[in-house]
C-alpha cells in the first residue's frame, strides 16, 4: 500500500509508539492529545515515556515532516485516511473495561471524519466494540476494524517494527485488507480476522501471560516446601519445546497497566455470557496471594513483626525498562508493608529523589536506603542493584536481612558480604 494519512488519537505508550512507528514506515501521520502540555513537549523533542528508540523516531518523524502532533483533532481528522484510537480503558467500577474515553470521542469527531476513512481500535477493547463503535459513528461511508497492539513497555519500539505477528479484525475483509496494507513494509504474518476475534485476541494473549505468571509463583511456594530450588526446576520445564522459558520466573506478583486490568475485563466479558472462567478468577486470587507471600516471608525473616521496622526498598516501578507506576506489584507489596506498621524509604532509577510515592520517600541512592533500613527488600528488577557493592551496603544496612523477590542477586556474593539473602521458591540451604 502506499503511504497513508493516519491520525492517532492519543499520546500514551500505545498512541505515541504508533504513530512514530507508522512514520517510520513512510506514512503522514498527525498525533492529537487533549494535554497541550504534553503536545508541547512533544513538539519539542521531549518523550516523557522511557522507551528504548522511541525519541529517536519522534525526532526522525517530524524532521522529515512525516510525524506531527496538535491539539485539534476536529481538524486533524478532516483529512484522515485512518484513524487509530489509542485510548485508555482503565478498569471500571465493575471490573470491565471503561470505554468512555473511545466512546467520547468517537461521538465527537464522528462528523467531521471524510468519506471512506477507516476508524482502527488499537487500544485493548471488549468483543464487541467495534460494533459499538460503528453504532456511535452512524456513517455507512465510514468503516471500522481492530487491530489490537502487542507492545511491552521497554521494548515497545521493537515489538512494533519486529513483530511476531499483526493481527487486523474486520467484519468486511475489504476493510481488513486496506489496515493490513499499512504494514506491507513490515515482515511478519498478518492474520485478517473478523472483528470480535481479533478484539479476544488481546485478551487471550494477556490472561494466558498472567496465568502463567501466577502458576510459576505458586511453584516457587511449593519449591520452598519441598526445599527444591525453583531456579533449577523451571530451567528444566522451560527446555521443553511446548512450554518454552518465556515467563518462567517467580516474582512479588505480576502487573502493569495491561495485565491486572485485562484479567478483570476478561472475566467481566465472560460473564456476559454466562461462562464462570475459574481458571482465570484462580489466577488473579493467587496474584493477590503471592504478593501476601512475600510479605509473610519477609516478616519471618525479620523475626515475625514488622511493625516499627524500617525496610529499605529497591525499585518501585512495575518491571524493569520502564518508568511506569501503574499496577506495580512493588507498590503493592509496599502498600500490605506499611499495614503491617513497616516504614519504608525507597530507590529507584526512575524515579527521582524527593518524590513521594504512596507515602514512600525515595532517594536518588541505593546506599541512603540501605543507610536507613534494618532489611532490604528487592522489589524491581533493575541490573543497577545486582552491580551495587554489597560489602558496602552491608555496612550501611541495620540488619542481614535481604529479601529478593526476583532471584536476582547472587547469594554467595551477598554471604560473603555478611548478609543473609532470601530469594523465592529457592532451597532453605541457599
Amino acid at each position: 500500500m502506499s503511504e497513508q494519512r493516519i491520525v492517532v488519537i492519543g499520546t500514551g505508550y500505545v498512541g505515541l509508539t504508533t504513530g512514530a512507528c507508522l512514520a517510520s514506515l513512510g506514512h503522514w501521520v498527525v498525533c492529537v492529545d487533549i494535554d497541550a502540555t504534553k503536545i508541547d513537549q512533544l513538539r519539542a523533542g521531549r518523550v516523557p515515556i522511557l522507551e528504548p528508540g522511541l525519541a529517536d523516531l519522534v525526532l526522525e518523524g517530524q524532521a522529515t515532516g512525516r510525524l506531527e502532533f496538535t491539539v485539534d483533532g476536529d481538524l486533524a481528522v478532516t483529512g484522515a485516511e485512518f484513524l487509530f484510537l489509542c485510548l485508555p480503558t482503565p478498569m471500571g467500577d465493575d471490573g470491565g473495561a471503561d470505554l468512555h474515553a473511545t466512546e467520547s470521542t468517537v461521538t465527537r469527531i464522528r462528523h467531521a471524519l471524510p468519506v471512506g476513512c477507516v476508524v482502527v481500535n488499537k487500544s485493548t477493547v471488549p468483543v464487541g466494540t467495534s460494533v459499538r463503535v460503528t453504532g456511535l459513528l452512524d456513517r455507512p461511508d465510514v468503516a471500522v476494524a481492530s487491530n489490537p497492539e502487542f507492545l511491552r513497555e521497554g521494548s515497545a519500539v521493537t515489538d512494533f517494527l519486529r513483530p511476531d505477528r499483526i493481527v487486523v479484525g474486520a467484519d468486511v475483509p475489504e476493510v481488513g485488507k486496506r489496515v493490513a496494507g499499512l504494514y506491507s513494509r513490515l515482515s511478519a504474518p498478518i492474520l485478517v480476522t473478523d472483528a470480535a476475534s481479533a478484539e479476544l485476541v488481546k485478551y487471550v494473549a494477556n490472561c494466558f501471560l498472567a496465568m502463567k505468571l501466577s502458576f510459576v509463583n505458586a511453584v516457587a511456594d511449593l519449591c520452598e516446601r519441598f526445599d527444591a530450588d525453583v531456579d533449577q526446576v523451571l530451567d528444566a520445564v522451560g527446555r521443553d519445546p511446548r512450554i518454552g522459558r518465556a515467563y518462567l520466573r517467580p516474582g512479588p506478583g505480576w502487573g502493569g497497566s495491561c495485565l491486572p486490568k485485562d484479567s478483570e475485563a476478561m472475566l467481566r466479558m465472560a460473564e456476559t455470557v454466562g461462562f464462570s472462567f475459574p481458571l482465570l478468577r484462580a489466577t488473579v486470587d493467587m496474584n493477590v496471594q503471592q504478593r501476601e507471600r512475600v510479605v509473610t516471608k519477609l516478616a519471618a525473616a525479620f523475626g515475625g513483626s514488622l511493625d516499627g521496622a524500617r525496610i529499605g526498598l529497591l525499585g518501585l516501578t512495575f518491571k524493569a525498562g520502564t518508568n511506569d507506576l501503574r499496577g506495580s506489584p512493588a507498590l503493592a507489596v509496599a502498600e500490605l508493608l506499611v499495614a503491617r506498621g513497616a516504614e519504608l524509604l525507597a530507590c529507584d532509577p526512575t524515579v527521582a529523589g524527593g518524590t513521594e510515592v504512596d507515602g514512600i520517600t525515595v532517594v536518588d541512592d541505593p546506599y541512603q536506603v540501605a543507610e536507613s533500613a534494618e532489611a532490604l527488600v528487592l522489589l524491581t528488577d533493575w541490573p543497577q542493584f545486582r552491580a551495587l557493592d554489597w560489602v558496602r551496603m552491608a555496612k550501611f544496612l541495620g540488619g542481614t536481612v535481604v529479601l529478593d523477590t526476583r532471584n536476582q542477586l547472587d547469594v554467595e556474593t551477598l554471604g560473603s558480604a555478611g548478609l543473609v539473602c532470601h530469594g523465592i521458591g529457592r532451597r532453605s540451604e541457599s
